[in-house]
């Protein structure tokens, strides 16, 4: 089954400006992955659920090709918007039904979209369209909210974000073996993080349930936060910790 939380114009336009890029760090780990199972030369890499298109962008310098598949015709279009990739090309399309030849991709990569597909059939699209050696990489965050740290009150942000936590448990992330954890170090303002929240699909679909209330519980965890680190200012930074996890998977040769 195919989810259809991403596909609001204002939502790909929040999905673009508050979602993390993932690491160089993890990108490398991929490719080196890539290089030991199937070798060069790299020729296509496929990016599931791209969304607007933060992980195809970091691929492209390490292929000739990269295609970003949405079923999301407004991140899609958020994704087209940004220059300087001529290598990238956007399709709507689904994880289930991909539309290349057997045995053509070299690299199928989802990051935070795997929890989506059905996967029964992505798997055996996977095996189709997948090189000999060619390589699957899932990769996704260890918890969906990152650790804060401002002066003393840390853990009692953390606690906040925990707090929302409930409105995400419905997700159905799949069992896999996590591979490798890698932590980013990085500093966010609370309206970005506010903005990230706001992303989650999850919260959209609240949101279309019931705006006014999404909308309350958003300024409501603001205020909390700026209440907490003693400031006004939903500008003012605190540092966070962001840990990643990455399946990977070889097409036997």
């Amino acid at each position: 089954m195919t989810y259809r939380f991403f596909e609001g114009k204002d939502h790909a336009s929040v999905y673009q400006k508050y979602r993390f890029t993932p690491p160089d760090e993890l990108k490398n780990i991929i490719l080196q992955y890539l290089d030991k199972k199937k070798g060069k030369p790299h020729v296509l890499a496929v990016d599931l659920g791209c969304g607007t298109g933060q992980n195809s962008r970091l691929l492209a310098p390490h292929f000739q090709a990269v295609v970003g598949i949405d079923i999301s015709e407004s991140q899609l279009e958020e994704a087209k918007g940004v220059p300087g990739y001529p290598n990238i090309t956007y399709r709507k399309g689904s994880a289930e039904e991909l539309p290349f030849p057997d045995g053509s991709v070299d690299l199928l990569t989802a990051a935070s979209a795997a929890h989506w597909f059905d996967q029964s059939r992505f798997l055996a699209e996977a095996c189709r369209v997948l090189k000999p050696g060619g390589c699957v990489a899932l990769l996704d965050y260890t918890s969906i909210f990152p650790r804060l740290h401002y002066q003393d009150c840390g853990e009692r942000l953390d606690h906040i974000c925990e707090e929302l936590e409930e409105l995400y448990s419905a997700i159905p992330f799949p069992d896999k073996e996590r591979v490798e954890g890698l932590q980013v170090n990085s500093s966010t303002s609370v309206r970005n993080l506010m903005g990230f929240i706001e992303s989650l699909s999850t919260f959209q679909d609240y949101k279309k349930k019931d705006p006014q209330t999404a909308e309350n519980l958003l300024l409501h965890t603001q205020n909390r936060f700026l209440e907490e680190m003693g400031v006004k200012s939903p500008d003012m930074e605190m540092k966070q910790e962001l840990e990643y996890f990455c399946v990977l998977a070889s097409k036997p040769l």
